[in-house]
């Protein structure tokens, strides 16, 4: 429960207050499954998205983003693919909200257009910077309601009853819901961390009661279920930041989650320590700033705070700069710092640069080539692979016990992870004693069906893969597409431009030929004079008629894919374009 006397007083205020009920068919009797469906979430990291569904009632749990890996040129983000929601709208009653770090919210702005008027409940900071989102994409129709722990709100037959968790953003929840067929416990993204840095601890007496009364199915987060012992208290990273800050004269640049509202609080106190002063970085990093000192969630002395356009005038061994960029992104902060593209910050010889922050699977790439940005222009860099400044937000293996052993699940689905981090924590289950057929290691898209019996299967899968933004584009680009760049970013494109007469067919000029991305080639080159007589052999027909311009460029694009391969050993895409005059 809370240590402190504030939150236990407003966690008492909150037993008592209850939600509207929310409107809509519900579906009586024991005779229906409940079904568990993953729209996003398991088997990767990122995009969170769970559909609860009973009769004709569905809420959603979270419902996030995740970033491109290297193979989806131009994509600039990945959403859950909601095609079984939307041919369900009229049923789904809400969007319940664990956190607000993105690949647990970025998604809304993106699929709440196609549930209007559906609520999205959140807790306070989640509102807040969630706040931030709807009024960037103008989303209107959806209202944004409270649900902090100590509520219960009704929504349709089932009962949702969030429950305080530890995790590296405040008012972090797990949620469990009540549903005609059994209570399941979804517990967010957590860890069990006994000196938390807002002194706020995790719901275990709620988690023992929910265990004591009976819980049907606990869907836990496996990010560490591969790591052993228990992940350190988020109070050691204030610790590092002041070992670090004491002996040094000059600039200290910290980069980290700009959702990371914890991290950034000991930022503020290491450097009050050492009687320095604090600028604010990176526009998310402000944004954020700004709502977590307006909800009360950050505390410090205001003079301390200085502008990021008076960086230049600060005695660097008086500042401390918080920044974003700890995932190397090219346009945040760090990054820009390290191009030398900043229009505030400068990397000198002398600064100290500290990489708040463990690389996410597939950016390792970006962090390391911001780290030797850094070290060229002279920094000094403390980073994962030296010094640990930075703790995870997520349980390690006895604290993934200890939540199988609170709340003592029937049946149980790991989430949140890779299959690899599923799979090592099923085995941990069924060594705290889940029984074996019932630890369910699903993909996306997998049902499974609870019945009122207590006993579980699965189901017949329903559509659940990527949706790419791309720009303003959302799900415009497809796998076809994808598949299409990726060539291009292989093997380079080859052009041919023939110009024929429109009555007769014959080839007017000599035909075009444009690359990109392939091998250079100049008008003289063998390869171009063969490629051009192969594309007039390949068209020639005197004195007949093509009326047929579709079966002209297949011929073209047969014989120089062939052709080019051969030649090359490469296989560019082949644009022909046939112009009739």
């Amino acid at each position: 429960m809370p240590s402190s006397k504030s939150s236990r007083s407003r966690d008492t205020q909150r037993e008592t207050r209850r939600g509207p009920r929310t409107n809509g068919p519900t579906t009586g009797g024991g005779d229906l499954p409940l079904r568990i469906i993953p729209l996003g979430g398991v088997g990767e990291i990122g995009k969170n998205m769970y559909v609860v569904e009973y009769g004709d009632d569905i809420v959603v749990i979270d419902c996030g983003l995740m970033f491109p890996d290297e193979e989806m040129f131009g994509i600039d983000l990945v959403v859950p693919d909601v095609t079984y929601l939307r041919e369900r709208r009229a049923s789904v009653r809400a969007f319940l909200i664990t956190h607000a770090h993105e690949d647990h919210v970025g998604g809304l702005p993106y699929v709440l257009p196609e549930f209007p008027g559906v609520p999205v409940y959140a807790s306070t900071l989640a509102r807040g910077l969630l706040g931030i989102k709807i009024k960037e994409h103008k989303l209107t129709s959806n209202p944004l309601l409270p649900l902090d722990p100590g509520d219960e709100q009704e929504i349709g037959p089932f009962t949702a009853i969030p429950f305080r968790i530890s995790h590296s953003i405040p008012d972090a929840m797990g949620i469990a819901l009540r549903t005609p067929v059994g209570t399941i416990v979804h517990t967010g993204d957590f860890k069990f961390d006994h000196t938390p840095v807002d002194g706020v601890l995790s719901d275990f007496a709620v988690l023992a009661r929910l265990g004591e009364e009976g819980v049907l199915c606990l869907m836990s987060d496996s990010t560490r279920a591969e790591s052993p012992g228990y992940t350190p208290s988020e109070r050691t990273v204030g610790e590092a930041f002041k070992e670090i800050i004491e002996p040094l004269d000059g600039r200290v640049i910290i980069a980290t989650f700009a959702s990371n509202i914890a991290r950034v609080q000991q930022v503020l106190d290491a450097a009050a320590a050492f009687d320095r002063k604090v600028s604010v970085v990176g526009r998310s990093m402000e944004q954020n700033f700004r709502i977590a000192t307006e909800l009360g969630y950050l505390r410090y002395d205001a003079g301390r705070i200085i502008p990021k356009d008076r960086i230049s005038d600060t005695d660097p061994g008086r500042l401390v700069v918080a920044t974003t960029g700890s995932q190397g992104e090219p346009m945040a902060g760090l990054a820009r710092m390290a191009n030398r593209d900043h229009r505030f910050v400068e990397i000198q010889p002398g600064d100290t640069v500290v990489v708040s922050a463990s690389p996410i699977p597939g950016n390792e790439e970006y962090v390391a080539r911001t780290i030797d940005n850094l070290f060229k222009a002279g920094a000094n860099v403390i980073y994962h692979a030296i010094r640990h400044a930075h703790v995870s937000g997520h349980a390690s293996q006895e604290e993934l016990k200890l939540m199988l052993n609170l709340t003592r699940p029937k049946h149980f689905i790991p989430i949140h992870g890779e299959f690899r981090m599923q799979g090592q924590h099923g085995r941990l289950a069924i060594e705290t004693g889940v029984a074996p057929d019932n630890v369910f290691i699903i993909e996306n898209g997998t049902p499974i069906e609870f019945w009122a019996d207590g006993t579980a299967r699965r189901g017949q899968p329903v559509p659940a893969g990527y949706v790419f933004v791309d720009g303003l584009s959302v799900g415009d680009v497809g796998e076809i597409v994808l598949r299409d760049r990726r060539a291009l970013a292989s093997d380079g494109m080859f052009l041919v431009v023939v110009t024929v007469d429109k009555q007769t067919g014959d080839v007017i000029g000599r035909p075009e030929i444009i690359t990109r991305g392939f091998v250079h080639l100049n008008e003289q080159d063998p390869i171009i004079e063969e490629a051009i007589a192969r594309v007039m052999a390949a068209v020639e027909n005197p004195g007949q008629h093509i009326s047929e311009v579709g079966l002209l460029k297949s011929q073209i694009k047969d014989g120089m894919s062939r052709f080019l391969f051969e030649q090359t050993k490469r296989r560019p895409m082949v644009f022909p374009v046939v112009v009739e005059v």
